[in-house]
């Protein structure tokens, strides 16, 4: 059985990536991706947010990235997939996932939507707080893979860089690689990367 998991991730946080390989463990394949959201200024490109999925989960396989801009069901549809599947964090999200569930099914019966909640230390995450949080020097290390966070500081490069876990405040230039150092999530497997 295939599964789509379907959204913009600008950029894919650990929560993401918490549901994906949640998803991966149910479903034989699962497909990651990237839609073009018309009512949403991108951070990154299409093709950048690609590359940041595939280098946080090159660690699973059966798994795929693509893109498409279009309805979701055409994309499934497309793809023969069965299931299309999203993370619910808070009550606020089930309202419209639900009825984006809904919708989808009057353009496509035969697919249905599953729907896993996300995991608690998750719970909190988005990729707009994400974004937020770099664009002011915060730590984003222990929110996004490591890969990600470098590119976060690097399209915030002039804003001071404070450190999870750490008092002190770097340019993006004193930053070494090594300072950001992967921290897995609690119950996940996550390799280095994501």
């Amino acid at each position: 059985m295939i599964a789509i998991y379907p959204g913009s991730f600008d950029p894919i946080t650990r929560g993401h990536l918490d549901i994906i390989e949640r998803g991966h463990r149910l479903f034989e394949k699962v497909i990651v991706v990237v839609f073009r959201n018309p009512n949403k200024t991108p951070l990154f490109s299409v093709q950048k947010r690609i590359e940041q999925i595939r280098q946080s989960t090159q660690h699973l396989p059966n798994l795929e990235v693509d893109s498409f801009d279009g309805l979701t069901v055409t994309y499934a549809r497309m793809r023969k997939a069965d299931v299309l599947l999203r993370g619910l964090r808070a009550v606020s999200d089930f309202e419209m996932e639900l009825q984006m569930a809904h919708t989808n099914k009057t353009l496509a019966t035969d697919i249905e939507t599953i729907f896993l909640a996300t995991s608690t230390e998750y719970s909190f995450l988005s990729s707009s707080h994400v974004r937020e949080i770099a664009r002011f020097g915060g730590p984003v290390d222990h929110l996004v893979p490591h890969t990600v966070a470098l590119d976060l500081h690097q399209c915030y490069a002039k804003t001071p860089i404070a450190l999870a876990n750490d008092d002190r405040t770097l340019t993006p230039e004193e930053l070494p690689d090594a300072t950001l150092t992967e921290k897995p999530a609690s119950g996940a497997s996550i390799s280095s990367e994501s």
